[in-house]
């Protein structure tokens, strides 16, 4: 296992496909436990449709994975002048492809499922043998097995059963469990009787809290607080209303205790076709009500840590590969107050938000250098084009010359929410502007953060 960088996109090309230079096709189907989630007994949440539509146009991230050899889909074209600022920095993109319609409530993949002439130009791809472009997602449910078969391209990754499978909450704990890896208390639950006996058990336990989450919960969604014997009655009654109305008693969900912890962490390896494990990176996680923020890199951490980070990989890795799962795998994990590893919160045998980060780091992240990925939360009446970004940013984006400022990585969810026309007409809509910081200390780092934070506060349109 190596913990270097170099070279991930032909790294991901020969994990996928057995060979680095296998064209790909790229979808950034982000937030694909939707998919898997689908027939799921869940909790109650709630979802804004300006949410949904800035997470589908989250998609735009993936035209950092591949090169100018590879294909992405996406909703909509990038805007040209944010095209332009990164053929600026030299970023070798690929080629875009995108659907005549978008529907903001849909995911990429679905767009383009709805677009026949773009299915039929995609299937050009294959090569005249068959050995061209082969799709990979950021993560494979049925949808993105249609879009290959429709399309004619090889599905560069496993099937979606095993992806949702290995995604489920229920088997991180239950992996962990098998490889004696450290975790909080709790229970893993398939039936309605285990999850009345994990609740009585939590509940009893009155000098610790605990949560249940659902298996295939994302972003913060899909997890409830037990904070009474009362509140675990009404959730485990509603969840045996779902299955009686459903007819389907079998559940995945998992309750566990909410321990204290220092520091968030995510880490990445890539599992092969050939079952070979490759340690990519860890990266403090950033975090705020349970709900990704963004990432440091390097990660804090001890010789001592980062070994036990590692190891865990390894070993996990070898668990997945023996599941029929290959390609990139993400892992939350945390360090106690003391220090101590809890190696899985939990597995995401998908791409990851860190995974859309690594080309830029490989790129412009020098050594000696800090970086912060994170997003700006933007209220706007009226769309924000990226010439006006660039302006109102003026000296703080990225400059080669001095390896300093805001790279920034998706500018389509800024705008994402003006596609619900005729709810957002005239209305403040909710936008966030990606990017990842470069600076030459943690000091540095945040004082460009409070900048930018500040000018984007302070512009006409923003609204408070």
């Amino acid at each position: 296992m190596s913990g270097t960088l170099p070279g991930f996109r032909a790294r991901l090309a020969t994990a996928l496909t057995g060979a680095p230079d296998t064209p790909l096709l790229f979808l950034g189907n982000f937030e694909v436990e939707q998919q898997w989630a689908k027939g799921e007994h869940t909790l109650p949440r709630l979802s804004a449709a300006t949410a949904n539509a800035v997470v589908n146009h989250m998609d735009e991230f993936a035209l950092f994975l591949g090169g100018g050899a590879d294909h992405v889909v996406l909703k909509t074209r990038p805007d040209d002048d944010y095209l332009d600022f990164l053929a600026g920095l030299g970023v070798d993109l690929p080629r875009i492809h995108v659907p005549g319609r978008q529907d903001p409530q849909r995911t990429v993949t679905e767009d383009a499922l709805d677009d026949p002439a773009l299915l039929a130009a995609l299937a050009a791809l294959a090569g005249p043998s068959g050995q061209g472009c082969q799709v990979t997602a950021h993560g494979i449910s049925a949808d993105e097995r249609r879009f290959a078969k429709t399309a004619g391209l090889p599905l560069a990754g496993p099937g979606p059963e095993t992806c949702k499978a290995v995604n489920s909450k229920v088997y991180s704990r239950r992996v962990a469990d098998e490889l004696g890896l450290r975790q909080p208390r709790g229970w893993a639950c398939e039936t309605l009787d285990e999850l009345a006996a994990a609740f009585a058990a939590a509940t009893a336990d009155t000098g610790s809290r605990y949560v249940v989450k659902e298996a295939f919960g994302v972003s913060g969604k899909g997890i409830a607080v037990l904070e009474s014997p009362r509140r675990a009655d009404r959730i485990l009654g509603m969840v045996r209303k779902q299955a009686e109305r459903s007819g389907n008693g079998s559940l995945a969900f998992v309750v566990e205790e909410w321990v204290a912890k220092e520091t968030d962490l995510n880490y990445q390896f890539t599992v092969g076709r050939d079952g070979g494990t490759h340690f990519d990176f860890v990266k403090e996680q950033l975090t705020e009500g349970g709900v990704h923020k963004g990432h440091r890199m390097p990660a804090r951490l001890t010789p001592a840590q980062r070994d036990a980070v590692v190891d865990a990989a390894e070993r996990l890795g070898k668990r997945l590969a023996g599941d029929g799962y290959f390609g990139v795998v993400g892992v939350d994990a945390m360090l106690d107050p003391e220090g101590g590893l809890y190696p899985v919160v939990e597995i995401n045998a998908r791409h990851n938000m860190s995974t859309y980060q690594v080309g830029l780091e490989e790129r412009f992240v020098g050594e000696g250098r800090i970086a912060v990925a994170r997003h700006y939360p933007l209220r706007l009446t009226t769309p924000l084009s990226f010439a006006e970004t660039r302006t109102l940013l003026d000296g703080l984006l990225f400059d080669p010359a001095r390896g300093s400022g805001l790279l920034v990585n998706n500018h389509a969810t800024v705008n994402a929410g003006f596609a619900e026309t005729a709810e957002t007409a005239g209305h403040t809509v909710d936008g966030r502007l990606y990017g990842v910081l470069v600076a030459e200390s943690d000091d540095r780092v945040g004082a460009l953060d409070t900048e930018i934070a500040a000018r984007l506060a302070a512009r006409k349109d923003n609204a408070a």
